[in-house]
C-alpha cells in the first residue's frame, strides 16, 4: 500500500483565508477520496473538527522546513502532497503542491519585501522540484507558464469547491445594527488590499442613493482602511465569525467582487452558492468561475460597476434569474470534487499506468 503524507499546517492556522480553507476541506476528505491508499498527515498545532488523525509535530520557526522532514524521514512516504506550495528542501522523495496564485508576482507591491522573497523562493523551489503541479485555475495556470516558464503539460487544473448547498449557523438579524447596517448594502468579502480593489467599490456605491458598501475581511492597507472608514458610505467590519458573514450574505442586496487578480475567487462561488447576485470583474480568474451567472464590470471605472449593482439592485426579473444560474453553477464546484481531481494527480505520481497517454 501506498503512504502518501500531507502537510496540513496550514488547516489548523487561527486565521482563515482561501489557503487554509483549501487545506482544511480537501484534507478532511482525502482518506474517503482515496481509501486504498495510507494517509499520514502532519501539522505543529492541533486543531478540532478536521476529521482526520494527524501527527501534531510542534516547533517554534520554520516548521515546513525543520521539523516536517524530520517527522517524514520515520515515514517513508511515497509521496508528500503540500496544499500551500511550501514543499520542504530537505524533502529527498517525490512531492506535489498546490500553486494558488501568483498575485505577489503581479501586484507586487501589495507585499512586503521579505513577504515577496519568500513567496519567489518557496514558489520557484516547488516549481522546479515538482514532477507536476496543481493551479486552481486555467488563469493561474497561464501565470506558472508565462512568469515561471513552467510547461503547460506538467500543469493540472483543479477548481476548488465551496459551491455546495450548506446549512450553517446565522447571527440573529439585530446584528446588522449593531454593524450599523440598517438598510440595503452590498458586500464584499476579502483581505483591504490594494488587489481586491475596495476602493473601486466604494467609488461606485457613492454613486448610488440609499446603498451602503460593507467590507469584511483583515484591515492589511492601512490608507485603503482609512479612505473606507472615512466614507458615509462604507462599513468596515474586519474579521467576522462564520455567523455573522451568514448572515451578511443573506441580506446583502448582491456582492461586489471588483478584483484586480484572484487565483481562484472563492468570494464569488460563496455568493453564488446561496443565491446572490453577483457583481465581478472580467479579470484573472473571476469568469471561470461566475461564467455566465455572474455581471461583470471593468473595475477601471465606477461608473460601469455602479451601473452593474443598479441593474443587481433594480431588476427583479434579472435578480431572480441569476440567482438560478449562480446556484446552478456553483453547484459544479464541489470539495468532494476537488480532493477527487487532488487525488487523480496523485494517482499519476505514484501509480505510472495512470498518466494519461
Amino acid at each position: 500500500m501506498k503512504t502518501i503524507a500531507v502537510d496540513l499546517n496550514p488547516a489548523t492556522r487561527e486565521v482563515v483565508t482561501g489557503t487554509e480553507i483549501y487545506a482544511r476541506e480537501v484534507g478532511s476528505r482525502l482518506e474517503a477520496a482515496a481509501p486504498d491508499l495510507r494517509w499520514r498527515f502532519f501539522a505543529s498545532r492541533p486543531r478540532a473538527g478536521l476529521g482526520v488523525d494527524v501527527m501534531v509535530t510542534p516547533f517554534p520557526r520554520l516548521w515546513s522546513q525543520v521539523r516536517l522532514p524530520l517527522a517524514l524521514a520515520r515515514e517513508r512516504a511515497d509521496l508528500l502532497f503540500v496544499p500551500s506550495h511550501v514543499v520542504p528542501f530537505a524533502w529527498p522523495g517525490k512531492a506535489l503542491t498546490v500553486v494558488h496564485d501568483l498575485a505577489f508576482e503581479r501586484h507586487p507591491h501589495a507585499y512586503s519585501a521579505s513577504e515577496r522573497a519568500y513567496l519567489q523562493l518557496t514558489t520557484r523551489w516547488a516549481a522546479q522540484r515538482c514532477p507536476l503541479l496543481i493551479a486552481d485555475s486555467e488563469s493561474t495556470k497561464s501565470d506558472l507558464v508565462a512568469l515561471y516558464g513552467v510547461k503547460a503539460e506538467r500543469i493540472r487544473v483543479v477548481p476548488l469547491g465551496g459551491g455546495e448547498a450548506v446549512h450553517r449557523p446565522i447571527a440573529p438579524a439585530s446584528r446588522l445594527g449593531e454593524l450599523g447596517l440598517n438598510g440595503t448594502f452590498v458586500l464584499q468579502v476579502g483581505r483591504i488590499e490594494t488587489r481586491k480593489n475596495q476602493v473601486a467599490a466604494l467609488a461606485a456605491v457613492e454613486l448610488l442613493d440609499g446603498v451602503t458598501l460593507a467590507v469584511a475581511g483583515p484591515e492589511r492597507d492601512v490608507a485603503i482602511t482609512a479612505r473606507l472608514r472615512a466614507s458615509p458610505k462604507a462599513r468596515v467590519l474586519g474579521r467576522v465569525d462564520p455567523p455573522t458573514l451568514e448572515l451578511l450574505y443573506k441580506h446583502a442586496a448582491a456582492v461586489v467582487v471588483p478584483s484586480l487578480y484572484e487565483g481562484f475567487g472563492l468570494p464569488v462561488l460563496e455568493a453564488m452558492s446561496r443565491g446572490k447576485v453577483v457583481v465581478a470583474a472580467p479579470t484573472s480568474s473571476l469568469p471561470e468561475v461566475g461564467g455566465d451567472a455572474v455581471l461583470y464590470a471593468d473595475p477601471a471605472d465606477p461608473d460601469a460597476v455602479a451601473k452593474a449593482l443598479k441593474s443587481a439592485l433594480s431588476d427583479k426579473a434579472l435578480r431572480a434569474k441569476l440567482a438560478r444560474a449562480a446556484r446552478t453553477r456553483a453547484a459544479q464546484f464541489t470539495w468532494d470534487r476537488c480532493a477527487a481531481g487532488v487525488v487523480a494527480v496523485i494517482r499519476e505520481l505514484i501509480e505510472p499506468a495512470a498518466r494519461p497517454a
